[in-house]
């Protein structure tokens, strides 16, 4: 084989794939950057839904309990009124953009209430506690 040849075959896959490399690589490294420093209003969209279709399941949970008799309507009341709660908490905070610690803050509110409606369906007393 010639040696031009033997550039032809290697060296124009080689160039190619190291220009692809060379674009993406700087675009990636871009790109972490800023979603790692982006201020809270950058962020919060993902962030509102994602709390607020945690509320919204967690009184579907609790209006199907309700429904099901598998907890009392007091023990509804007190889960729906804690979940109130909880949207607008996130109501105030979502004004200003979500930061981590309030993601965080509203996670937690929303994953206790979740214990409290399975311990509810478990305890078959009808009353709250």
């Amino acid at each position: 084989m010639t040696k031009i040849k033997t550039t032809r075959l290697f060296g124009l896959p080689l160039a190619i794939a190291a220009a692809g490399l060379a674009i993406a690589l700087p675009a990636q490294a871009q790109a972490r950057d800023h979603s790692h420093h982006a201020p809270a209003w950058q962020l919060t969209p993902a962030r509102n839904a994602e709390i607020r279709q945690d509320v919204v399941s967690l009184r579907n949970a609790i209006d199907r309990a309700a429904a099901r008799r598998t907890i009392s309507q007091r023990e509804a009341a007190g889960l729906r009124s804690e979940a109130r709660a909880i949207q607008q908490t996130h109501q105030r905070y979502a004004r200003d953009g979500l930061s981590r610690a309030e993601v965080r803050t509203l996670q937690d509110r929303v994953n206790r209430v979740r214990v409290a409606l399975r311990m509810e369906r478990r305890d078959w007393d009808g009353h709250r506690g």
